[in-house]
C-alpha cells in the first residue's frame, strides 16, 4: 500500500518522541525555579518530542506506558513565591496535552550557524546593563519555555489579576517582560481550548485581546490575531459560527491584491527577492544553450519573476533566444488579473525587443489540467517555476497528484519549487497552534523590522497573515486549506514521480548573497544548505525553502 507523505502516520513514533531526551531548552537556563514533583510529568513530555511536519497522530499513544526521565534544572532558587493551586482533574485531560512537547524542543531546530550577535536571548539579556530588544519569535520562545516549566502552577481564581506564574523576568526590558507574560496567557488559553474548557478559554482570550492590538508592537499583534483565531475556534466548537467554504481566504486576499501594490510589497521583504533571484539564476543556467524556451509558471501573480528571467535571457550575447513562451495556470475567477499581467509582460518584452508568447490555462478545478493544455513542442526546453503553489493543493490530494502526473509526462528539464518551511499540517490542534505561533511570530518580526508602522503594505501583508492564522487555528477538515510542510516531506512526495533533487550552483548562492546585502536588515537573513536545497531564515528561524528538481 502506498504511503501518503502528507498524511499522519505512526511510523517510528516512539523514536521521534524520545530522541534527544536529555537536551534542555537553552532559553530555560536563565530561570531559577525547578518544577515540583507533581508537575514533572508535563515538563518531561514537553522536553521529549522532536516534532516533524505533523506526519503522525498523538491521540492513540499512551504516554503513561513510557518511562519518564527527570530534566536537569538549575539548583539556585532566588525567588520565593507561594505555589498556586494546580489544575484540577488533570488526570482526565485529553492526551493532546502531550502535543505541547514541541515547545521545549523548538529552540533546537534553529540554525546552528547563526552569528550569536544577531539574536538576543534571555541569558544574554541577564548580563546586559542596558537590556536589548528581543525578537518577536524570541519572546514567544521564552514565553513557551516558561509556560512548559510552570504550566501546572496556575490558580484559576487569580489568573487574570496577576501574570500567570508570579516570577520576575530579570534583565529584560519592561516591554519584553510584559510581552512574555501576555504570550503566556495565550498559551494557557490554547491549552484550555484543547481541553474543551471553553468558558475558561474565553476569559483568558478576552484578557489577551484587551491587552493586545492589531496596531501594537509585533508581539501584541501576533497575540491579537491568534486570540481572534482561538475565539473563532471556540465559536465553531460551541455552535456559534456556521462553517464557511473550502476556498482559502488567504488565497483570495492574494488574488485580489493590486498588481502595483503587490510589487511594492514584494520589494520590501528580503526573502521574496532572494528566492526569486536564486530560482531564476538556476533556470538561466539550465537553458544556457537553448534557443526555444518554455516556462510554465504555476502562480504568475504580478509576474515579477518573469521580468527578471526575460532580462537575463535578453542580455545573452551568445545563443540568442528565438522564442520564449510563458504558460501560466490559474482559475477562471482570476481571468482578468491574469490577462492584465500577461499584457504587462508583453509590453515589457516589446520594450526589450524580446520574442515573447503568453498563454493562460484557466480551469475551474486543478483536476481539469491536462498535458495538451501546455502545447509543448519537441525542440523546446521546458522549465517549471512553482512559487508557493503546491502547498495550496495539500488538502486536495487528487488535484496535486493530477498536476504532478501531467508534469511527469511533460518532463521539464528543471522544476524550481519555493515553499514555506514550516510544519502546519498536523492533525493535532495544539501541535498546529504552537508551530504556527512560532512561524508567524518570526514573520511578524520581519514585517515590523522591514516596514514602518503606518505602511500600507504592512497592513496588507498582516491581513493576509491573519487570514492564514485563522484558517490554521480555527478550522478543521476540508475547511483547513492553509497547510505547509517542510522540505523532507516534499522530498518523499517528489520521489513518487521519479524526481531527483539537483544542487544549486555557487553562482545561485552568490546571487542570493548579493540580494541580501542590498537590504538594510539583510544581516538578519540566513541562507543555509539543507542537502541540495536552500533554507532561508530570519534571525535563525527557518522560513522558506527553495529546491531544484528534474525528472528521471
Amino acid at each position: 500500500m502506498e504511503i501518503n507523505p502528507f498524511s499522519p502516520t505512526h511510523d517510528s513514533l516512539e523514536q521521534l518522541l524520545f530522541q534527544n531526551k536529555q537536551h534542555s531548552f537553552s532559553e530555560m537556563e536563565s530561570i531559577n525555579n525547578p518544577p515540583t514533583k507533581e508537575n514533572d510529568k508535563l515538563p518531561n513530555m514537553l522536553n521529549n518530542q522532536e516534532f516533524e511536519v505533523g506526519n503522525f497522530m498523538l491521540d492513540d499513544i499512551n504516554f503513561d506506558s513510557f518511562q519518564e526521565t527527570t530534566s536537569t534544572w538549575p539548583k539556585n532558587h532566588n525567588h520565593k513565591a507561594s505555589t498556586p493551586k494546580p489544575l484540577q482533574n488533570s488526570s482526565q485531560m485529553p492526551l493532546s496535552l502531550s502535543c505541547l512537547e514541541i515547545l521545549r524542543n523548538h529552540g533546537r531546530r534553529r540554525f546552528m550557524k547563526l552569528n550569536d550577535k544577531n539574536i538576543v536571548n534571555t541569558k544574554t539579556c541577564l548580563d546586559l546593563e542596558q537590556p536589548q530588544k528581543m525578537s518577536t519569535e524570541g519572546i514567544i520562545r521564552v514565553a513557551g519555555a516558561r509556560y512548559t516549566q510552570f504550566s501546572s502552577h496556575w490558580s484559576e481564581s487569580s489568573c487574570i489579576q496577576t501574570h500567570p506564574y508570579g516570577f520576575d523576568l530579570h534583565g529584560l526590558s519592561e516591554e519584553d517582560s510584559r510581552d512574555i507574560e501576555l504570550a503566556q496567557f495565550l498559551f494557557s488559553a490554547a491549552e484550555r481550548v484543547s481541553f474543551q474548557q471553553y468558558e475558561r478559554a474565553k476569559k483568558l482570550l478576552f484578557y489577551c485581546q484587551w491587552n493586545s492590538s492589531s496596531t501594537g508592537n509585533s508581539v501584541q499583534r501576533i497575540v491579537f490575531h491568534f486570540a481572534q483565531a482561538l475565539l473563532e475556534r471556540v465559536q465553531r466548537e460551541t455552535g456559534g459560527m456556521i462553517k464557511g467554504s473550502e476556498k482559502s481566504e488567504e488565497s483570495e486576499l492574494l488574488e485580489k491584491m493590486d498588481t502595483k501594490k503587490a510589487l511594492v510589497c514584494h520589494q520590501k521583504i528580503p526573502f521574496n527577492q532572494v528566492m526569486q533571484f536564486i530560482g531564476i539564476q538556476a533556470i538561466v543556467e539550465q537553458v544556457v544553450f537553448e534557443t526555444k524556451i518554455h516556462l510554465i509558471d504555476f502562480d504568475l501573480r504580478s509576474g515579477v519573476q518573469c521580468i527578471t528571467l526575460m532580462q537575463a535571457l535578453a542580455d545573452r550575447k551568445d545563443c540568442m533566444v528565438e522564442t520564449f513562451k510563458l504558460t501560466t495556470i490559474g482559475f477562471n475567477s482570476c481571468k482578468n488579473k491574469i490577462e492584465e499581467t500577461g499584457k504587462n509582460l508583453t509590453s515589457f518584452a516589446e520594450s526589450l525587443n524580446f520574442p515573447f508568447l503568453f498563454k493562460a490555462v484557466l480551469v475551474e478545478d486543478m483536476l481539469e489540467i491536462k498535458e495538451d493544455d501546455f502545447e509543448i513542442e519537441e525542440d523546446e526546453a521546458v522549465a517549471v517555476y512553482s512559487p508557493y503553489f503546491l502547498r495550496t493543493l495539500i488538502s486536495r490530494q487528487d488535484c496535486m497528484e493530477n498536476l504532478m502526473r501531467v508534469m511527469r509526462c511533460i518532463k521539464p528539464s528543471i522544476m524550481i519549487v519555493l515553499e514555506i518551511e514550516a510544519s502546519l499540517n498536523s492533525p493535532s490542534f495544539v501541535n498546529r497552534f504552537v508551530e504556527a505561533l512560532f512561524f508567524y511570530s518570526a514573520f511578524f518580526d520581519i514585517v515590523e523590522t522591514c516596514m514602518k508602522e503606518e505602511d500600507e503594505c504592512r497592513m496588507i501583508i498582516e491581513g493576509i497573515l491573519s487570514a492564514g492564522i485563522r484558517n490554521i487555528v480555527a478550522t478543521e477538515g476540508s475547511e483547513r486549506n492553509v497547510r505547509n510542510v517542510k522540505i523532507d516531506v516534499w522530498r518523499r512526495f517528489f520521489a513518487r514521480y521519479r524526481m531527483v533533487e539537483t544542487r544549486f550552483s555557487e553562482a545561485c548562492l552568490y546571487q542570493g548573497e548579493l540580494v541580501v546585502k542590498e537590504f538594510d536588515y539583510g544581516k538578519f537573513c540566513n541562507v543555509e544548505k539543507n542537502g541540495k536545497c536552500l533554507i532561508l531564515g530570519w534571525k535563525g528561524t527557518p522560513m522558506h525553502s527553495i529546491s531544484a528538481w528534474r525528472f528521471l
